[in-house]
């Protein structure tokens, strides 16, 4: 009987990497209220289908990420952002 010899998949990469530390944005940049008519910046923490990122993809603190959303909520409200895409 003939036996395949089985190739192992190459090891150029490790399995699993060390994360970087994420730092919160507001609380470096010393913000008191994110505010929920600046588009510009509520859309960095939106996935490509609306939805809100989670803290651990954002990099926000616990209470910045509250009021992030609070103010992704009322910017959807007010028709600044869509719910949705299409």
């Amino acid at each position: 009987m003939a036996f395949k010899k089985r190739f192992s998949k190459p090891t150029t990469f490790p399995r699993y990497q060390l994360p970087t530390k994420k730092y919160c944005h507001f609380c470096r940049e010393e913000v008191d209220y994110i505010d929920f008519k600046n588009t510009k910046l509520l859309t960095k923490y939106l996935s490509r289908y609306m939805k809100i990122e989670p803290r651990r993809r954002s990099g926000a603190c616990a209470s910045h990420q509250r009021s992030l959303a609070t103010a992704l909520k009322r910017s959807r409200h007010m028709a600044m952002l869509p719910f949705t895409l299409h």
